[in-house]
C-alpha cells in the first residue's frame, strides 16, 4: 500500500503541474473577431476542456489518498466489497468494483 500511496502522490503533483501550466495557457486570449478564426480558439477550447479532465483526476487521486489515511482504499462504494488489486493497479482512484462499475454502465447505456 505504502508504495502505491508513493506513486499516487507523485501523479497527483504531475497532474497539478499540468494544471498550473494550462491555466496559465488559457490565460492568453485567442482573438474572437468575426472571419474565419483563430486556430488558438480551437486549441483554448480543447485545453479547457482537459483543464476540466484533470482537476477530476487530480480529485480522483486526492480523494484515494485520503481513503488511504482512513484505511477505506480498495474498498467499493457502493457494495463494500474490496476492489480486485488488477483494478486498483490500473485505476488506482477507482472508487468501485468491476461489477458495480459495470452495473452503473448499464444503467447509463440502457
Amino acid at each position: 500500500m505504502e508504495e502505491r500511496e508513493v506513486t499516487l502522490k507523485t501523479e497527483l503533483e504531475q497532474v497539478q503541474a499540468q494544471i498550473f501550466s494550462l491555466q496559465s495557457a488559457l490565460d492568453d486570449k485567442p482573438d474572437y473577431g468575426l472571419g474565419e478564426g483563430d486556430p488558438a480558439i480551437t486549441r483554448r477550447e480543447l485545453d479547457r476542456v482537459l483543464l476540466e479532465q484533470l482537476k477530476e483526476r487530480a480529485a480522483g487521486i486526492e480523494h484515494a489518498l485520503s481513503a488511504m489515511a482512513e484505511d477505506d482504499y480498495g474498498v467499493c462504494e457502493e457494495c463494500g466489497q474490496p476492489i480486485h488489486p488488477d483494478r486498483l493497479a490500473i485505476l488506482p482512484e477507482t472508487r468501485t468494483c468491476i461489477r458495480c462499475a459495470k452495473a452503473r454502465e448499464s444503467e447509463r447505456v440502457g
